[in-house]
């Protein structure tokens, strides 16, 4: 059987190069070589495309030495016209080889210029298919912001809170003071469109709020203040169906903090410790379908097509509170939304697959 060629893109632009390198590194362990062969595309943190090494090992997740994609001379050349997916590579000597036909991309970017929207519509000029999510979905939930319009528009239930732009912040940082004052402590700062926890501070107390908005808007231009909702931290992962089939939710997932304050990047990828990952949750038969039934209203809300990861409070008073959405969540191994799937039956190669083949189906 001839297998079909996968191109695996990861690194990027975004403060998240190297959690999406460790990614590649889980995911080119797992793939199914029976059926795929695999091509390493990197992008450098400047946006150059080289050919990577098929070396799983090499992107490894280690605390003091971060993986990341360098420079190595080599050029990944895209196609140049639809209806061509074969790839090139220039060498770091000038020389020019096809690398051949791709069947399907498997983009593993994390954050900007690449889990918003961007990469996506490059593939679809281009006319490459892939696997994930879509231009659309891809931007909407990437904006924090926008997210919070859709899924209130929809009827479901998300964090309090106001959005707030570097321009305003510096024109009138009282008024969004005294606007961030009417929610009751504490309160969670975060960029509007970045992911892994990265530029999130939990403000205690006001006089907090200034530096929490310095680290927020350092990474964004626009960052959201909102109420913290006490309640239990659960995730659920969701897969688009093959067409003519149901979005499908997994099994949730419960993040514990113990010593933590919040799950924030150490606790989600440097195996800090103050966080327990329980799943499937320990959550009773009618939360469960809770969470279940509601992470698939938002997911189709969004007009989701790939994967998505969807974040809950579940209060007290047992209501599933949506935080965000995350259409390329954390994908290493033992990240949650491979987790909720493995607690689901499937998996991580199985869920690999299922990825792929989801994107050639759509195309």
């Amino acid at each position: 059987m001839n297998k079909q060629v996968v191109a695996v893109l990861f690194g990027g632009r975004s403060s998240e190069h190297s959690v999406s390198a460790a990614t590649a590194g889980g995911v080119l362990a797992a793939i199914d070589r029976d059926r795929f062969a695999v091509l390493p595309v990197g992008i450098t943190r400047d946006g150059a495309f080289v050919l990577e090494e098929d070396r799983p090992e090499k992107f490894a997740m280690i605390a003091d030495a971060m993986p990341q994609v360098a420079d190595n001379g080599t050029r990944v050349l895209w196609p140049e016209a639809a209806g061509d997916r074969s790839l090139r590579v220039r060498r770091a000597d000038g020389t020019v080889d096809d690398l051949g036909v791709v069947d399907v991309v498997l983009p593993i970017l994390h954050g900007l210029h690449g889990e918003d929207g961007t990469m996506q519509g490059f593939l679809d000029i281009v006319g490459l298919p892939y696997a994930g999510c879509g231009v659309l979905d891809s931007a909407l939930c990437m904006d924090k912001h926008f997210t919070k319009l859709v899924l209130a528009a929809a009827g479901i239930e998300v964090s309090p809170g106001f959005t707030v732009t570097a321009r305003e912040w510096s024109a009138d940082a009282d008024g969004v003071r005294s606007r961030a004052a009417e929610f009751p402590l504490p309160w969670f700062v975060k960029p509007a469109r970045a992911g892994s926890s990265v530029g999130v501070s939990k403000v205690h107390t006001a006089d907090e709020l200034d530096e929490a908005l310095r680290v927020a808007l350092a990474e964004d231009d626009k960052a959201l203040i909102e109420q913290g909702v006490s309640g239990r931290e659960v995730e659920v992962a969701v897969l688009a169906g093959f067409p003519g089939e149901p979005t499908k939710a997994s099994l949730p997932g419960e993040i514990e903090l113990t010593t933590r304050d919040f799950y924030d990047f150490e606790g989600k990828y440097l195996g800090g410790e103050g966080v327990n990952l329980i799943c499937p949750a320990n959550v009773d038969d009618a939360t469960t379908e809770l969470l279940r039934s509601t992470a698939i209203r938002a997911f189709d809300a969004l007009d989701c097509q790939g994967l998505a990861r969807v974040d809950f409070f579940v209060t007290a008073d047992g209501r599933a509170v949506v935080n965000e959405l995350n259409t390329l969540p954390g994908f290493t191994p033992i990240s949650m939304f491979p987790q909720c799937w493995i607690a689901s039956g499937l998996s991580y190669t199985e869920l690999i697959t299922y990825l792929i083949d989801n994107g050639l189906a759509r195309a």
